[in-house]
């Protein structure tokens, strides 16, 4: 793992994946390699009540039913559509899943505008067919493909970012569970991929992005929707921070522990940020940012890691005011005048409240940072 920027979950688990199949004596549809329970406790972490002889920790932070609903939905013949906002931990979740299910979470494909239908079906090596003609051997096959022939579970990021005709080729492969290659003779049936037991597909959906390519109906009809809710309670939002916190600066090599004021801080901003935004008559009285629990991780990261190389290794008010400055003023001067706004309507009056706190250093911090890019 020390050789990988950012490993996998199969990757960066597989200890504790390996141990939970040998300890796991249930049922495992098609060629899972857990059982539904079993999947769970890796997700949410292990309870008292499930009798284990180790400690498993909690990765995913949300709702028990919306994790069991996924599970359930995969080990049927539908797909699987997260659909939230972003920063909601839809990708993660994903990555879970398919990393518990079957130790792959890396057949995925990125949905963009220049997505087209080759990246879940298949594609040729050009110059193998201009040597040998078109062959099994010169095919191509997408992740879409690959996760079809080995029986596993197959990734589509960002679904509503890809165009119709894409999605219209994505409702075969779910409906039919086969992809037919026209181009190649059917003499030995080597023109129609089918799928293995177990095939399945996640895909995600970030809800801000309706109408940009909606789904249609018939592709609805294919997938069992999950919605994943922002975080609304203040103690999880918190134990996620520091849960994606401590891997980035382990990753880093850095120790450093968060102090607790700091990060009431962080989170108490966001929250009035949000308030702020969800009374907003107009767009221009929004900020770009979708102001969620990922941005937040974001400005911590950005804060620790201009403390460590230019500061004095010691996470300060003011540095962490100015990481959520510079993070969050994209649009200028729309983003600046609603941060200034909060600054001089929200950070000054609990500055002036908390005098020996965090407080006094965030407003200075900040007003600095709205300053220099004013």
């Amino acid at each position: 793992m020390s050789d990988l920027l950012r490993a996998p979950a199969e990757v960066k688990y597989a200890e504790e994946l390996d141990w939970l199949e040998s300890a796991d004596d249930g049922h495992r549809p098609f060629s899972w390699r857990l059982s539904p329970r079993m999947i769970r406790t890796f997700v949410l972490g292990s309870e008292r009540s499930d009798g284990l002889e180790r400690e498993i920790p909690q990765k995913w932070f949300g709702d028990r039913s919306i994790v069991e609903r996924a599970i359930v939905t995969l080990a049927s013949d539908r797909g699987l559509l997260l659909i939230g906002d972003p920063g909601t931990g839809k990708s993660w979740l994903a990555e879970l899943l398919s990393a518990a299910i079957c130790r792959n979470s890396t057949l995925v494909v990125q949905g963009t505008a220049g997505t087209t239908e080759d990246h879940i079906k298949y594609s040729w090596n050009v110059s193998m067919v201009i040597a040998k003609g078109q062959s099994r051997e010169s095919l191509i096959p997408s992740p879409i493909m690959t996760a079809m022939e080995r029986g596993v579970v197959g990734r589509f990021e960002e679904l509503t970012r890809s165009t119709s005709d894409v999605q219209d080729a994505l409702i075969s492969i779910l409906s039919e569970k086969y992809v037919s290659i026209p181009e190649l003779s059917d003499g030995n049936g080597d023109n129609i991929v089918f799928a293995k037991p177990g095939f399945s597909v996640i895909a995600t959906a970030n809800s801000r992005d309706r109408g940009v390519n909606d789904l249609s109906s018939a592709l609805k009809r294919r997938f069992n929707f999950v919605r994943i809710p922002m975080v609304a309670s203040k103690n999880s939002e918190a134990e996620i921070v520091r849960f994606r916190t401590t891997e980035l600066l382990r990753r880093h090599q850095i120790e450093l522990d968060v102090p607790p004021t700091l990060l009431d801080v962080l989170l108490q901003s966001f929250a009035d940020l949000r308030a702020a935004a969800a009374s907003a008559s107009s767009d221009d009285e929004r900020l770009e940012s979708s102001l969620s629990t990922a941005e937040q991780i974001g400005v911590l990261e950005d804060a620790i890691l201009h403390s460590q190389f230019f500061g004095d290794r010691a996470l300060r008010a003011e540095t962490l005011a100015g990481s959520m400055v510079g993070s969050l003023a994209r649009r200028s001067p729309e983003d600046l005048a609603i941060l200034n706004k909060f600054w001089h309507g929200v950070v000054e009056p609990r500055s002036k409240q908390d005098e020996d706190g965090p407080w006094k250093g965030f407003l200075e911090g900040g007003r600095e940072a709205i300053a220099k890019l004013s």
